[in-house]
């Protein structure tokens, strides 16, 4: 039996006569970059998350680089952020002129460890960025009074995280502004790229629709650098009509982890991630940890089933980023858990089958290991 990590043909076969109305529109009107496809997702999303602005882009890396510029984050400036993340969020520090300062994971959890944090905060320390990673929310009453007390600005990087809650609240809620991204693999994927910013303030979102553009507040008149990181038409209208079923497919999602929970508990040495009290994750990522991580994963592809490593190296060790000057053992509990970590087959409409042969291959290898 093939079991696939992720299976977005499926998706498409299900939405496939409004995904075609969605899409002719935008070509009907000629509205190929931002315009009505764009507005309408961007007001939908706003409201969705309880914000006042969202400012949708090409990436979710964008909107991060998007969003440090209008936090006036830039050389010099130092921001603290996990080292087990997607490389996206230090090269949108590096992308500022900013400088990365990587912390360590809280013991038993995924979140930034503060206590590590604290050791790191130097005059220059200007913003810090939590990262909700897999679909879970960071502690982020912690991460506001840590903030508070050391005058930092808190940018949510929640690009694995649209659908996420923390006591009723989502993100966007507590940091300056929330990243989003919306590449295809994840749970409000794009046909292709794309990403947003959130946030409560006039003046940042404001900017952020400048920064996208070439720096215009009006056409061909410049009053800033900027990029072009604006979104498409075809994927504004796209992801409104993905966002209608977000709700659904995050439930079904929760269900799969669920069941996996239950049929892997006490198998062998493997562990799940805890959702903390007051959190409901999205499930982007289903995660177990095994010290028999490659033989496991060597035994799942030969089954048939699919799977991931997310990530395989922390940030502070990758080739890129080594100017940064780290270390072997600089940062122990990531660097730990980046040889133990698998992430298993996910995806909202994954079969009762398809699962059970997925569970029932990690046990035939606990028993023949």
């Amino acid at each position: 039996m093939e079991v696939p990590f992720i299976d977005l043909k499926r998706q498409y076969a299900y939405l496939k006569d409004e995904i075609s109305l969605a899409i002719s529109s935008v070509m009907e009107n000629a509205d190929f970059v931002l315009g009505k496809g764009v507005s309408d997702f961007e007001s939908s999303l706003a409201a969705a998350c309880g914000v006042k602005h969202c400012v949708a882009v090409n990436t979710g890396t964008s909107a991060l680089v998007i969003a440090l510029r209008t936090m006036r984050i830039g050389p010099g400036d130092e921001v603290l952020l996990p080292a087990h993340t997607f490389i996206a969020t230090a090269e949108a520090i590096l992308s500022v002129g900013a400088i990365p300062v990587f912390v360590d994971i809280a013991d038993g959890s995924y979140a930034i460890d503060l206590i590590d944090a604290e050791k790191k905060v130097t005059q220059k320390t200007k913003a810090i960025i939590p990262v909700h990673i897999y679909g879970q929310m960071v502690p982020m009453d912690g991460v506001m009074v840590f903030a508070k007390l050391h005058n930092l600005q808190v940018l949510e990087d929640a690009c694995q995280a649209y659908g996420a809650f923390q006591n009723g609240k989502q993100p966007g809620a507590f940091g300056v502004a929330a990243a989003f991204s919306f590449y295809p693999g994840k749970n409000l994927g794009a046909y292709g790229e794309g990403g947003a910013l959130i946030t409560n303030d006039d003046r940042i979102a404001m900017e952020a629709r400048a920064l996208r553009n070439h720096g215009c507040y009006e056409r061909y008149v410049h009053v800033m650098l900027g990029y072009n990181m604006r979104m498409d038409g075809i994927q504004g209208a796209i992801l409104s009509v993905k966002l209608k079923y977000i709700s659904h497919w995050n439930k079904l999602r929760n269900e799969h982890a669920a069941y996996y929970r239950e049929q892997l508990s006490g198998v062998g040495d493997v562990t799940v991630e805890t959702i903390a009290n007051g959190n409901i994750s999205n499930m982007h990522l289903f995660v177990i940890q095994t010290a028999q991580r490659d033989a496991l994963q060597h035994f799942l592809i030969q089954k048939g089933v699919s799977t991931g490593i997310h990530y395989p190296v922390s940030l502070h060790l990758q080739k890129a980023l080594e100017h940064l000057d780290y270390s072997v053992g600089d940062l122990p509990r990531t660097e730990a858990v980046c040889k133990r970590i698998l992430s298993l087959p996910m995806f909202p409409e994954m079969t009762r089958e398809e699962m059970d042969y997925t569970i029932a291959c990690i046990k035939e290898f606990y028993v023949s290991y």
